[in-house]
């Protein structure tokens, strides 16, 4: 098949969501399958190309002005029509038998221009961009609470705890909000099929989007190739010999970074707590973990093949998150190690951690402490989990296994578009 991928971010300077189009990209073209990747590169102009692991990448710029909501005025309305023409002039030209969006800026250009050519669209939903104007359904990244709905009411809280006194200017924009969600939502209705990242996300999508409910929705996880993370995290000496916890991620308060230093302190924590990730919260997890006492040292961002180093040679990983969590790609590559995790029990979370058998789960705070001692002070249990975690991360989510998933989707759409054709 020949297949076009339309998505935000790919390798290598990206976040998850590249890595895991990355992932499936090279799973699809080991099938044999044709692959064209097109990403929209707001604050650039012009087309340009470049290459990664034998993928040509198609860059698409727009502009981008760095001025809170005009910014995102650009980057939907303004990106979604210029990038929707220039997917219909590829599609038309090309006739690629399937489009694959990965992300909330290509998915609805992706669609519409799809659908005016008759060929296959496919989603995949990896956060809560369809039923959250921020993508996180919390109402403030600060305080572990999601909002129950994306209403008026819920936009004026949700300004409240993220611009502070300037929010009843910004409550202005919320007609605009509202307009921008919905739309998403009735684009991504009209996909042929959209893809989950985990069961919480489609039952979110479900419950919270009623446009959704006669749409096509799979529960996909994003592929790993497994033997080469394996490989990659083993293929240097480890970083330290002692053990240690370990933390990788931003430190933002939606991860539950703030929490680190606390935690680590009601766990009585003798072994170091390394982070590696960095964030606004660094100073202040830095203080407070010097005011606590706590042996806790931050790496600041490293290359993903030194941060696999540090996680295949932890005894175990902290995952404060407040969530929702779509799906962790640290907790699967931690999983895949070996590596047990003391998670909070957030969003898809227990898609990739079963409570006692492949991990740790709590619901607050003092839950966490209390798992973190455990893992801490009990080395046959974290042996334990371990082992079982890898084993479910090669059931679940082997890039082959989840690659195979989604070739037979499109063999079903394709199929399908050609029986409808005259």
């Amino acid at each position: 098949m020949r297949i076009l991928i339309a998505t935000d971010s790919f390798p290598p300077n990206c976040g998850g969501s590249g890595w895991s189009t990355w992932e499936l990209a090279r799973g699809l073209r080991a099938r044999g399958h044709a692959i064209v990747v097109i990403q929209p590169r707001p604050g650039t102009s012009g087309i340009r190309s470049r290459e990664y692991d034998g993928f040509t990448i198609e860059e698409f710029g727009a502009a981008a002005p760095p001025v809170p909501f005009v910014r995102n005025y650009f980057k939907n309305e303004r990106l979604f029509a210029a990038l929707e023409a220039h997917l219909l002039e590829r599609l038309t030209r090309d006739r690629p038998d399937v489009v694959h969006a990965q992300h909330v800026l290509t998915a609805s250009p992706a669609i519409a221009a799809a659908r005016k050519t008759d060929v296959p669209v496919v989603v995949t939903v990896r956060d809560y961009w369809p039923v959250c104007y921020w993508a996180t359904l919390l109402v403030d990244p600060a305080i572990d609470a999601l909002c129950p709905e994306c209403s008026a009411a819920g936009m004026r809280r949700c300004l409240q705890g993220r611009v502070g006194p300037a929010w009843p200017v910004a409550a202005t924009m919320i007609p605009y909000m509202q307009r921008n969600l919905a739309r998403k939502r009735t684009s991504l209705a009209s996909a042929n099929a959209v893809i989950a990242v985990s069961a919480q996300i489609g039952r979110d999508l479900r419950a919270r989007a009623p446009e959704l409910r006669e749409t096509r929705l799979e529960i996909v996880p994003n592929p790993f190739d497994l033997a080469s993370l394996a490989q990659t995290a083993l293929s240097a000496p480890p970083p330290r010999t002692d053990p240690y916890a370990l933390y990788v991620g931003k430190l933002e308060a939606n991860k539950g970074a703030d929490l680190l230093p606390r935690t680590a302190h009601a766990a009585g924590l003798r072994m170091p707590l390394i982070v590696v990730g960095d964030g606004s919260l660094r100073p202040s997890i830095e203080h407070d973990s010097r005011e606590l006492g706590v042996d806790l040292q931050v790496t600041g961002w490293l290359s993903r093949d030194a941060a696999l180093g540090w996680m295949a040679s932890a005894a175990f990983v902290v995952f404060p998150s407040r969530g929702p969590e779509s799906l962790s790609r640290v907790l699967v590559e931690a999983s895949a190690l070996g590596v047990p995790a003391a998670a909070m029990d957030t969003g898809g979370t227990r898609d990739i951690i079963e409570p006692d058998r492949t991990g740790l789960l709590s619901t607050d705070p003092a839950g966490l402490a209390r798992d973190v001692r455990r893992l801490a002070e009990d080395q046959p249990l974290r042996q334990h989990l371990g082992a079982a975690a890898a084993s479910h991360a090669r059931d679940r989510f082997d890039g082959p296994r989840v690659v195979a998933r989604i070739e037979s989707i499109y063999d079903e759409l394709v199929t399908a578009s050609h029986r409808s054709r005259p």
